[in-house]
């Protein structure tokens, strides 16, 4: 599910360094500048990085030869080169490292700068894999972190063994996009079942009212809502009216979720079974509306004629945030849930807890968020949980520290239900889990301090006689929650209760709740008292392999008695068992028929077709491929392109071309950017008729490890979002059915060029000013020499190319590309949206 791999980080080179005598006066943080440098990505020819770590005083006391230590975050495997010597490196916890000083360093004068080479395991891709968060402690201050805002991370330059997206194998990838006029696309998104357009058109202005009977009302509400940012005026709902008029009526037969909309010259009609049908009309008729209109406010709006009949091909359709890495403020996840809503997307994953954050207030349990959902420097957790991804020491770091009050998951839960937005909240358990421990191991302390011992220990979710070892995928050796304790299903009873409290108050639907399940490592629970009494005492645990069922067994048979059915990841419903000498995952016979529902992300290293396994076994599927879906990955191979790359990475096709039932027919590269062979999947196991009945739905998830601000996520969220959207919705592309593969591809490419017309064109602009206005990414132009003059294209027609000779960055004021340039010499270029945002440049020698 998130694997985050010991990838490559820095190295520190040997620089110029110079050593003065230590002062009595200590230079501050904000004194002392940290450069990190990528210097081999294969380094000695091994799977290995070299990297350097420069620090530079700009203080005027030097910096001491001992008496203190600098954290940060990265990979574990973050070291001294060998023949460094001058310093060492420990693991904290996580991804919190501390570089010391041994009695071979030297202080650091005034002006003085000193370069430490680093290794460390992987490789390196993009900047995001860098150490970051430093902060300096001394010594005789260890309570204390002050953060050093002086850092500094340096262009990738010339790195070894390594092959960065190149803009000639963009320009080669655009090559087959089609320019499509913008008034030859669906002027509807997603692709529409049924869509025709007549010859008449519709004039819209806010004098037009909406006609709509009470169980439609709230739709109708939100629909004006949206008219008034673009009319100026909110245009009148009202329950009967005649002549032109937004009429929202109901139709029987139809199914729950679709609609009919005609736009004729006479008015506007959406027609539907449920209010739901209806939501999603009032969504088309939305994006139906030109996008330059959302720039300025209109006396008046054409639309163009439509006869549109429309149903969604899977009724789960699904986005997962996770603010527990990184937070994101509420205001921020109203604006997602709209942006789903536009999209017709209408389940919301909640992933509230992880390690490295609590974000849901339990009143019950105000530990849950008072420590588990604060980060900052710590010595042991009892305040606060120590920094992650860097969110250095204060606690007052709005990524790293936050939480949503009773209140505001109540606001966020109606949101989500007037917009028709089912919220699925998960409790990442047994594993990923650090944060609920350590908060009740605060409260454990605060109540035996009271001397309330029994009250004290209600909630526990360790053992505090474990003595077992072990550390996570992301290298936590505390984060996996005891199964054996009743105090753990005290705990859980008590959280599932309150919160269901609050689906209550907010008159919210909620069918399942989501107990993540993944990623619990090797040697968990092996020494604990509390284990090894249970598998004395209950004949149906027999060694801790046993505790996985006995506890979603138990977790199980909870959520049913609140009618309820349990959610998770892969691993709640797969057991190991020896397969030709090794250990392998097969789906679990025991659950297969309990209506558990699991969203399979493995879909590599020979999981390739686990959710295919899984859905012929009985489980109810969500494909939410890593290779696919993950939408934190990295959009390209490129040293300053942002976002994690252990499951390769996802531009905006990769969403597009997958097949729901036939995945790995459209598997086109590996983990590394690199085209794969197709033929080593023919063996694989395929869905069978009742397997294909059990795949619900698609998902999306957006892991938040490398996300420390909105702009950032809605970076990585857009436009990728919307070919899960196009995905989720529209029915299978004839492109994805041709069995002849020349055939196919011609297809492919041609909806491919109709797609991202309609994203550059239609949705692109349109999502410049909705909502506020989204920071979505805008792509890298392609560009090769031939002939003697540089061509260019674009990923996103509607989007513009400019460029400059001189060797300058491009602006809105350079010339913009319309064909071939003749000029010798460095030709950079840069793609731009309406509103003037840019992309990165690209260079390009034309020789």
């Amino acid at each position: 599910m998130k694997y985050l791999l010991s990838v490559a980080f820095c190295s520190i080179s040997t620089f110029t360094s110079c050593f003065a005598q230590v002062d009595n006066q200590k230079p501050e943080a904000q004194e002392l500048q940290v450069t990190w440098e990528l210097l081999d990505n294969y380094y000695q020819n091994k799977n290995q990085t070299l990297s350097a770590v420069t620090l530079t005083n700009t203080g005027k006391a030097a910096l001491p030869a001992k008496g203190w230590s600098l954290y940060f975050n990265a990979s574990p495997s973050f070291k001294p080169k060998e023949t460094a010597g001058a310093v060492k490196v420990e693991h904290v916890n996580g991804d919190l490292l501390r570089l010391v000083p041994t009695e071979k360093f030297e202080s650091i004068a005034s002006g003085a700068s000193q370069s430490i080479e680093f290794t460390s395991a992987g490789r390196l891709v993009n900047f995001s894999q860098a150490p970051d968060g430093f902060y300096l402690v001394w010594d005789d201050n260890p309570e204390v972190g002050v953060p050093v805002k002086n850092t500094v991370k340096k262009p990738a330059g010339s790195v070894s063994n390594d092959s960065f997206v190149s803009p000639e194998t963009i320009y080669n990838k655009n090559r087959n996009i089609q320019d499509i006029p913008a008034e030859k696309l669906t002027k509807v998104f997603p692709t529409p079942a049924q869509y025709s357009e007549t010859n008449q058109t519709f004039t819209l202005t806010a004098a037009v009212p909406i006609v709509a009977e009470n169980a439609f009302r709230s739709e109708a509400d939100i629909l004006a809502t949206h008219l008034a940012t673009i009319l100026g005026k909110q245009p009148a709902v009202q329950s009967s009216g005649k002549g032109k008029v937004i009429c929202l009526q109901k139709k029987k037969g139809l199914q729950p979720e679709a609609y009919e909309l005609q736009v004729s010259s006479n008015g506007i009609i959406i027609a539907a079974s449920t209010p739901a049908g209806i939501f999603y009309g009032t969504q088309s008729l939305i994006t139906l509306l030109p996008p330059a209109a959302l720039a300025t406010t209109q006396k008046a709006v054409s639309l163009p004629g439509v006869d549109i009949t429309d149903a969604p091909r899977f009724g789960h359709r699904a986005f997962m945030l996770d603010v527990a890495r990184n937070f994101q403020p509420k205001q921020q996840v109203l604006k997602i849930l709209d942006l789903m809503a536009l999209y017709k997307l209408n389940v919301f994953h909640f992933h509230l807890n992880d390690d490295e954050g609590w974000r849901l207030e339990i009143p019950a349990l105000p530990e849950l968020t008072q420590v588990g959902g604060k980060r900052g420097h710590t010595l042991n957790d009892k305040k606060n949980l120590v920094p992650s991804y860097a969110s250095g020491p204060n606690v007052s770091n709005t990524a790293g520290s936050g939480f949503y009050s009773k209140a505001d998951f109540i606001e966020i839960l109606q949101y989500a239900k007037a917009r028709h937005i089912r919220v699925i909240p998960e409790i990442e358990t047994p594993g990923h889990a650090r944060a609920a421990i350590k908060a009740m191991d605060a409260r454990y302390e605060r109540l035996m301090q009271e001397g309330k011992k029994q009250e004290a220990e209600q909630y526990l979710l360790r053992d505090l006689n474990d003595q077992s070892a072990y550390r996570s995928v992301q290298h936590w050796k505390d984060n996996v929650i005891d199964v054996s304790l009743p105090s753990t299903y005290d705990f859980l009873e008590t959280v599932v209760d309150e919160m269901l409290q609050m689906y209550k108050m907010a008159g919210a639907p909620i069918e399942t709740i989501h107990f993540g399940g993944d990623e619990v490592p090797s040697g968990v629970w092996e020494k604990s008292p509390s284990v090894q009494a249970l598998i004395k005492n209950d004949p149906s645990v027999n060694n801790t392999g046993d505790l996985w069922f006995y506890y979603f067994g138990k977790v199980n048979k909870m959520v049913k008695a609140r009618n309820l059915y349990l959610s998770g990841w892969e691993e709640i419903g797969l057991r190991k068992e020896k397969q030709n000498g090794r250990t392998v995952y097969v789906p679990n016979p025991d659950f297969a028929d309990e209506n558990f529902h699991v969203d399979v992300w493995n879909n590599l290293w020979g999981a390739e077709d686990l959710a295919y396994k899984m859905a012929n076994a009985g489980y109810k599927v969500v494909l939410t491929n890593v290779t696919n879906f993950y939408l934190d990955l990295a959009y390209q191979k490129d040293y300053d392109e942002p976002g994690l790359f252990w499951g390769g990475f996802l531009d905006v096709d990769k969403p597009f071309y997958f097949i729901p039932f036939d995945y790995t027919k459209n598997f086109k590269e590996d983990t590394n950017g690199d085209p794969v062979d197709r033929s080593k999947f023919k063996n694989l196991q395929k869905l069978t008729v009742f397997g294909k009945s059990n795949i619900v739905g698609l998902q999306g998830p957006l892991w938040s490890e490398k996300i420390t601000s909105p702009e950032r996520m809605e970076y990585m969220l857009l436009p990728k979002l919307l070919g899960l959207a196009e995905r989720a919705w529209a029915k299978d592309p004839a492109w994805a059915t041709e069995p002849d593969e020349a055939k196919s591809v011609k297809l492919y490419n041609q909806a491919w060029s109709d797609f991202v017309n309609t994203l550059g064109k239609r949705e692109l602009p349109r999502l410049t000013y909705y909502a506020g206005g989204f920071n979505y990414r805008i792509p890298t132009p392609g560009a090769k020499v031939e002939d003697g003059k540089v061509q260019a294209n674009v990923q996103l027609p509607g989007l513009t190319v400019r460029y400059t000779t001189d060797g300058t960055e491009p602006t809105t004021k350079s010339k913009e590309y319309t064909g071939p340039i003749s000029a010798k010499g460095s030709i950079k270029l840069k793609v731009f949206d309406v509103k003037g945002r840019s992309g990165r440049a690209v260079t390009i020698d034309n020789k």
